[in-house]
Parts: structure tokens; C-alpha cells; sequence
């Protein structure tokens, strides 16, 4: 399993989780996660910032593209991989 880290950004006017029919929308992709074969690690939501940030865990980069999509119909999100402070430090640098 590969980690990543998502970021999803949307403006303060189109804020899903200020919509009441969005909001719940959300909170079922959030937790389809298993089916698509991805592990939630970590979630946050800036505050006051509408920012959502992941840390999740999958065999592919793919899978996790096609997990978060439903957010890129309300703005940007990136997909990026990642490593634990551990596995870098054994590497020897970022």
C-alpha cells in the first residue's frame, strides 16, 4: 500500500457542507473509502479556510484519483504521494 496526501479546496460560496442536500453527499464518499480501496489515515478541515486535507493509504495513485472525484465537481483537489517521516529518514531524504 502507497500513502497519499489529498487536498480539496472549494470556494466559500459553493461550500458543500453548507448544503443541505451536499453535505450528506459528502459524509457517503467519505465513507465509501473501503469499497474503493482506499484507507482514510487522517482528515481535516481547515477552519474558516474551506479546505479538506487527506491522508490515506492505497495500491495506486488510480484509486484514490477516482475515490476523490466527486470533489472536483465542487473544486480543486490534489492527489500526491507521500511517505512517513520513518521510510524517508531509512531512504535517506525526501
Amino acid at each position: 500500500m502507497s500513502l497519499f496526501v489529498v487536498q480539496h479546496t472549494h470556494s466559500a460560496d459553493g461550500c458543500p457542507a453548507a448544503d443541505q442536500e451536499m453535505a450528506p453527499m459528502l459524509l457517503k464518499v467519505l465513507a465509501s473509502a473501503p469499497q474503493s480501496g482506499v484507507e482514510i489515515l487522517a482528515e481535516a478541515v481547515v477552519d474558516g479556510q474551506h479546505e479538506l486535507n487527506l491522508i490515506v493509504s492505497a495500491q495506486d495513485q488510480g484509486s484514490v484519483e477516482e475515490f476523490v472525484a466527486p470533489f472536483r465537481l465542487m473544486g480543486t483537489v490534489s492527489v500526491r504521494q507521500a511517505s512517513a517521516c520513518e521510510r524517508v529518514v531509512e531512504r535517506g531524504g525526501c
